[in-house]
């Protein structure tokens, strides 16, 4: 699922169409593994957004399993959890923020925000996620000349 996060234009309300667009498209979602991505995080060590907190809500709601997004220029990975940010590995979510290409990185991190899992902010690369029937992995891919890597792979709901 792609949606845009750039709420001030678009809406990301529970009303909005996109929330409308989102909700019809899960709903006739066959598929077990589903992920969605769009560029402003919900969770972050340095950009979180909270204008895309409905976005989760239905993708929480409807047993999403990987919400990928960027803005953050620098590398984060999260437990599973909930919209609001409690780690729940049966039912949540793991967000990926890869901000990680086209800028160097920011090197600016908050204190890391619960279920921040693993954090780079030194590293340009791109991240490989696998999508399959009943899971998915993941493995970030660093640029020539640097060594900082994360992998691994989850069931889907």
């Amino acid at each position: 699922m792609v949606l845009n996060s750039n709420c001030g234009k678009v809406g990301c309300g529970l009303g909005s169409r996109q929330a409308e667009w989102l909700r019809n498209n899960l709903d006739n979602n066959r598929s077990r593994c589903t992920l969605a991505y769009w560029h402003h995080p919900l969770f972050a060590s340095n950009a979180s957004t909270n204008s895309v907190r409905p976005f989760w809500e239905i993708l929480y709601n409807r047993n999403a399993d990987v919400i990928l997004s960027g803005h953050a220029h620098s590398y984060e990975r999260f437990a599973p959890q909930t919209p609001g940010g409690r780690k729940n590995a049966v039912r949540g979510i793991r967000e990926f923020v890869v901000g990680t290409g086209g800028k160097p990185p920011e090197g600016s991190f908050n204190p890391r925000p619960a279920n921040s899992q693993v954090r780079n902010d030194r590293t340009p690369g791109v991240l490989r996620l696998r999508l399959r029937s009943g899971s998915y992995s993941w493995k970030f891919v660093h640029i020539a000349g640097k060594t900082f890597t994360d992998s691994g792979t989850d069931n889907c709901h």
